[in-house]
């Protein structure tokens, strides 16, 4: 927002001068000033309006580019705890970090609690919370750079009532389910997230999906899925979360889009055209993504969930049992038929990279793929996924190269697809290099002003920009954050449009991407010339639904 006239001289404490300033909002950049007083953009001038202020620090920005802070809405939380400073994400320009794909930090019972410690890996850490708007404080507490905000899990509500059963909840347990999501959107939750590939998440039905969407309706909270096939039926699943959409009354987001498994990746366009007209008839619609070839996951993706009903410990001791081993190998080698079989969607062992390890005798395997395993111990990869899952006490973490290169350009061109790593924000120290990782922990959004918007011209600058920015915090009903507007929250990063660039790769993931100068969170430095200062300045970032008291949202 320009100012009308100069402004006298006065103070800020920060004004970021000569910038190419990008607003969020979708026009072409524009020479100016940002400048800053206290948590917040104090104004924003274009033609020399601020030459007679001053600024207790002045960042001159000449040849680079002021964005507001980037929002990645597909982010991990846990990591925070060991290390707050998020800056795999941070040095990209990331001020957002939104989790809860399927299971957020909570609601949790005695019981979740007991479980989510005894599978902690490398990284540890006491949980001493119950609530999702507990977890939130706590993770603000604990000290973290960027901002932090999250959906509830869909899972949470159901284990938290049934356990790991597959089955259906009673009408009175629906009942419970849906005051959890009350609760959680009273505490600043975004909305309903579900993972339906993955046990428990597998086992709910659409009605008890749109029960749960139903009571964040009141709250305007969204709906967004991990949807139940990205393959053979990717189709069906697109159907499924529209009509979650339209019975529930919220507005919904298709997490990760993508078709996976080359046998579907023609399916891409039927999907995109399913999106567009349910947006063309008024429903709220729209998609994230990263920009990579290849998922990552777990070997659970590899086997079906009947195996994995009632949590690891259940799946594990069913996986010791010969009888089962053998039926689990035999539908490993076939389509599944109600689940999603990454194994036989990547084509090949070769194709499956493994990445996590809990068991430090197995983490020498750490970046091996599945086919190099197999031939190590002498056995078949179905044999060998079965076996690293019981030995490691864990469903190992692992890399699967599924997608086309040209749906990923098909679906960055697409103006509702935002972006989200998928991937916590880590570093390359201490506990994060006892694990691999996936590349796009460390590159999804420089890739895309890189590669894809520098590069190859796939998008405008000012249109990744928007689709980093206003479009996910409109999507989330967030105010004061995703556009460089008076009196907006001074989330801002400045970056080299020339230079900014994806240096991590699936041989060497852990490695920084460059071209982001300086990145502010609630008006507080927290990247200077590159390097991370040090500051924690980060908030929770509460949901449209919050019935707490304060202004952050």
């Amino acid at each position: 927002m320009a100012a009308s006239a100069p402004v006298p001289s006065v103070s800020f404490d920060v004004i970021v001068r000569g910038g190419t300033i990008y607003d969020g909002h979708g026009g072409p950049g524009r020479p100016g000033d940002v400048a800053i007083r206290g948590d917040s953009i104090a104004a924003v001038a274009y033609a020399g309006e601020l030459a007679s202020a001053r600024g207790t620090q002045e960042i001159d920005a000449r040849g680079l580019a002021v964005a507001p802070g980037f929002i990645n809405m597909m982010s991990m939380g846990g990591v925070f705890f060991a290390d707050g400073r998020g800056q795999s994400d941070l040095r990209q320009g990331v001020t957002l970090e939104v989790m809860g794909e399927g299971l957020s930090g909570g609601p949790l019972s005695d019981a979740m609690k007991s479980e989510t410690i005894a599978r902690q890996g490398d990284i540890k850490y006491p949980i001493s919370w119950t609530t999702l708007g507990e977890y939130l404080d706590a993770l603000v507490r604990s000290g973290v750079s960027p901002n932090v905000a999250s959906f509830i899990g869909a899972a949470n509500p159901r284990v938290h009532e049934l356990g790991h059963a597959n089955r259906a909840p009673t009408a009175d347990e629906l009942a419970r389910m849906q005051a959890l999501v009350r609760q959680a959107m009273e505490e600043g939750a975004l909305g309903v997230a579900s993972a339906l590939i993955y046990e428990p998440g597998t086992y709910a039905k659409t009605d008890e999906l749109v029960a749960l969407a139903k009571a964040a309706a009141p709250y305007h909270g969204m709906y967004v899925s991990h949807v139940r096939s990205e393959g053979d039926h990717f189709l069906e699943a697109i159907d499924e979360l529209l009509t979650i959409a339209r019975e529930a009354g919220v507005a919904a987001e298709i997490y990760h889009l993508k078709a996976m498994g080359q046998s579907n990746w023609g399916k891409l366009a039927a999907a995109i055209a399913k999106v567009e007209a349910a947006r063309a008839s008024g429903l709220r619609v729209t998609a994230d993504m990263y920009p990579y070839t290849a998922a990552a996951t777990g070997l659970d993706a590899a086997m079906p969930t009947w195996v994995q009903e009632g949590g690891y410990d259940a799946w594990a001791r069913r996986l010791r049992d010969p009888k089962i081993r053998a039926r689990v190998m035999a539908e490993m080698r076939a389509p599944g038929k109600d689940w999603e079989n990454y194994l036989l969607a990547v084509g090949s062992p070769d194709n499956v990279l493994l990445v996590g390890f809990k068991n430090d005798a197995l983490k020498p395997l750490t970046g091996k793929t599945l086919a190099e395993v197999a031939k190590m111990r002498g056995k078949s990869p179905e044999e060998t996924v079965i076996d690293l899952v019981v030995e490691d006490g864990s469903r190992v973490g692992t890399v699967y190269f599924l997608m086309s290169e040209d749906n990923v350009r098909r679906e960055l061109a697409l103006p509702w697809v935002s972006f989200g790593s998928d991937a916590a924000a880590i570093a390359p120290e201490g506990v994060f290099l006892k694990s691999s990782t996936h590349p796009r922990a460390y590159g999804c959004f420089a890739r895309v002003l890189g590669k894809y918007v520098r590069d190859e011209h796939v998008v405008p600058l000012e249109e990744a920009i928007e689709r980093m920015t206003s479009l996910p915090a409109q999507n989330l009903s967030l105010s004061r954050r995703g556009s460089l507007d008076v009196g907006n929250y001074a989330d801002v990063v400045v970056f080299d449009p020339g230079t900014i660039a994806d240096r991590a790769t699936y041989d060497r993931p852990q490695q920084y991407a460059t071209g982001v100068a300086q990145v502010f969170v609630n008006g507080v430095q927290v990247i200077a010339s590159g390097e991370h200062t040090g500051a924690k300045p980060g908030r929770v970032v509460r949901g449209p639904g919050w019935k707490g008291q304060g202004p952050d949202r």
